[in-house]
């Protein structure tokens, strides 16, 4: 096995074993945020190997068991949005969502181990590859609306494919999927036992990727990822509400406790995310929604709150304007994701 390094670059480390490329998020103590700096590795890897004939495929994959990659690094942004405005703020966010689309695209498969938490950034980077690979340690969501923002990072291209209404509430309450779920909703390739991922890994540097997962089963046997559905088919959020009121069961209970302490601007925006996205024709498209909506909602004062509350002052306590969803305008939510 050679391992390769990647000048002036933190967080990432790249290794060749056999016919494989494996790009190894290290940022344990942070649990794999993904800040600039990881993003560049990822990118210099991707092109070190783009031409390489000894490279067949590449492998993203986390250092520890704990995480994948737990989204963005907010601390980062909130620091470069006090220090340099929020059109720097959304900047930086750009440059990162450039790599995931570079991912996207890859002319050579990847493969992303999605053991750990995965969410947000971490869709964004190992969501949108060719195969996506989740365990019974997976724990995977777009958890935007609890810190002032909506699904970004493509999330809402794969939110606004999954079955039903399922990816809809996924998107306004941030909930999380399991491996087996994420898989049913599309988020996901195959579930695998994560004692498995070493002879996974093995299997994908001396053979081709097509060849190994063509052995794996695709899909877990029934799942139901729709409940509540006929909650969320509803024309607006609030009748959502009420509908959910009136269902009244314990998973119908939690939904609104979840959306009682989202940002209600950010429910309202996810709302209309969600229904954009369905009409978006390509990941593409979809990124480009989001980026429009990011610039809009990182101007926001929701947005610097949201980060103090859950990170910084970790009081859990935001103070949302506005304070209720009745005082979203739908108009100006929309609006966020036009030019």
């Amino acid at each position: 096995m050679r391992e390769q390094t990647l000048s002036d670059v933190s967080g990432v480390r790249m290794q060749q074993e056999g016919h494989l490329g494996r790009i190894i998020l290290d940022r344990p103590k942070r649990l794999n945020a993904v800040d600039i700096s990881m993003a560049s590795g990822i990118r210099d890897a991707l092109q070190a190997w783009r031409n390489d004939p000894s490279i067949h495929t590449i492998l993203l994959e986390s250092s520890s068991a704990r995480a994948f990659c737990a989204g963005g690094d907010l601390r980062a942004i909130h620091d470069c949005l006090k220090a340099h405005g929020a059109l720097a703020a959304y900047e930086l966010m750009k440059r990162v969502y450039n790599v995931m689309l570079l991912l996207a695209d890859y002319q050579k498969p990847i493969v992303s181990f999605l053991d750990g938490v995965a969410m947000g950034g971490g869709i964004g980077l190992g969501g949108h590859v060719r195969y996506r690979v989740v365990t019974e340690r997976s724990v995977l969501a777009m958890p935007e609306t609890a810190i002032g923002l909506a699904p970004d990072a493509g999330g809402s291209w794969l939110l606004a494919r999954a079955p039903g209404f399922s990816g809809l509430r996924r998107a306004v309450t941030g909930g999380r999927m399991n491996g087996a779920e994420a898989v049913a909703m599309g988020f996901a390739d195959v579930l695998v036992s994560s004692d498995s991922l070493t002879d996974l890994r093995e299997s994908l540097s001396i053979e081709s990727a097509e060849h190994v997962f063509a052995r794996l089963h695709s899909r877990p046997e029934s799942l139901d990822v729709q409940n509540l559905d006929a909650c969320y088919d509803a024309p607006d959020i609030l009748q959502v509400i009420e509908k959910l009121k009136a269902e009244g069961s314990e998973e119908a209970q939690e939904d609104l406790e979840s959306l009682s302490r989202a940002c209600p601007f950010s429910v309202q925006v996810a709302w209309c995310g969600w229904h954009r996205a369905r009409a978006a024709s390509s990941l593409h498209a979809a990124f480009a929604l989001e980026e429009n909506m990011v610039r809009h909602m990182v101007a926001r004062p929701d947005f610097v709150e949201g980060i103090r509350a859950r990170l910084i002052d970790k009081d859990n306590k935001p103070v949302w304007v506005p304070s209720t969803l009745a005082d979203v305008h739908e108009r100006e939510a929309q609006n966020c994701f036009d030019n």
